[in-house]
């Protein structure tokens, strides 16, 4: 069983949370190449160590965070809140917050 310490609801069961997948910041599409944007979408690392991943707390308080998890045995060496860190990343609901057809139905905005 994996446990992850949600640094707003203390120690819970992975279950209660869903891998949103590597941490680091998205690129802007408008500013990058049809490769650089591709192997955003589809290529990820898959280290065997140490990785930075973030997580969704759905169960719980819904909030993002960013954890460090060993590949191989599991491991948890650290949670935080998501958001900005030293790399710039955001959190991901304010990514989707900035989108210029965030308030559009089709995005399920509000008309």
């Amino acid at each position: 069983m994996i446990v992850i310490p949600c640094p707003h609801c203390s120690v819970r069961n992975a279950s209660e949370f869903r891998h949103v997948g590597e941490a680091g910041s998205r690129p802007d599409p408008a500013t990058v190449t049809p490769e650089q944007w591709r192997a955003y979408l589809y290529e990820r690392s898959n280290p065997a160590g140490w990785t930075t991943e973030t997580w969704f707390h759905t169960v719980g308080c819904r909030r993002y965070i960013t954890v460090e998890r060993h590949t191989v045995t599991n491991e948890i060496r650290a949670a935080r809140p998501a958001g900005r860190d030293g790399r710039g990343g955001r959190e991901p609901a304010e990514v989707l917050s900035t989108r210029a057809d965030s308030g559009s139905p089709d995005a399920g905005g509000q008309a």
